[in-house]
């Protein structure tokens, strides 16, 4: 609760700091975009908790991010850089999918560490160009990544107990994702925009992903007006 009120508290400085992200957040809205201010991104990477990167940064290098942060690998503390860009997002009842790449990642080994994953980074042993698989050995993310491999990974939100077991949550997932989905997500000097696609299956596939949805257990008489899984739309015909 504590954390909520402080967001919003942060919004409305923010909005009555910049009022003009008003007008910007209509004029997207018609063309189904959605955008983040890097500044919020800031705030909200500075509200992390204990155990969490430190120090982060967030920097525009479009259309991607720059990011930097001290992080505890193995540990050791690290101040690690990359630019991140978010290749495709992947959203349904089944899957929460991010695949990302990350180019001119650089690693510096903070204080007087002597680990052996310190002497790996103070030689240029470890190949930073292959972040995806160094992510596949980082507690608390491994679990999550699909086929990461060189510089890319894919991060399934669904295997996180928290999404993948919550029968709402995909319900939800899938109802939302069959009106509109992500195309795409870029930066500006300013702003991460997420372009949004309407209808990704059609309004027949909305409408199936209604009544598998939402009317699940729902009467039988609402269920029977919606097109069913099948994908045909035509009514019966009786004889």
């Amino acid at each position: 609760m504590k954390a909520r009120d402080a967001l919003l508290r942060a919004a409305a400085q923010f909005l009555r700091a910049h009022p003009d992200e008003l007008m910007r957040v209509l004029r997207n809205a018609m063309g189904l975009r959605f955008g983040v201010p890097i500044a919020g991104l800031r705030y909200l990477a500075s509200q992390g908790g204990d155990g969490g990167p430190k120090d982060v940064e967030i920097d525009p290098r479009p259309p991607g991010l720059r990011i930097g942060a001290t992080v505890d690998l193995m540990g050791t503390a690290v101040r690690a850089v990359t630019i991140l860009y978010i290749e495709r997002i992947r959203m349904s009842a089944e899957e929460l999918r991010l695949e990302v790449r990350l180019e001119g990642t650089k690693m510096t080994v903070l204080g007087d560490g002597e680990s052996p994953v310190a002497a790996l980074i103070k030689s240029g042993a470890l190949d930073l160009t292959k972040s995806g698989n160094l992510a596949a050995h980082l507690p608390g993310l491994s679990r999550l990544l699909g086929e990461s491999s060189g510089n890319r990974l894919v991060i399934d939100l669904m295997k996180h107990p928290a999404l993948g077991k919550n029968r709402v949550a995909r319900r939800v997932l899938g109802l939302v994702s069959s009106f509109v989905t992500v195309h795409g997500v870029e930066s500006d000097e300013g702003h991460v925009d997420v372009v949004m696609r309407a209808f990704p299956r059609g309004v027949g596939g909305a409408a199936r992903a209604v009544r598998d949805h939402l009317f699940t257990d729902g009467p039988p008489w609402i269920r029977g007006m919606l097109p069913g899984r099948g994908g045909s739309s035509e009514p019966r015909r009786g004889y």
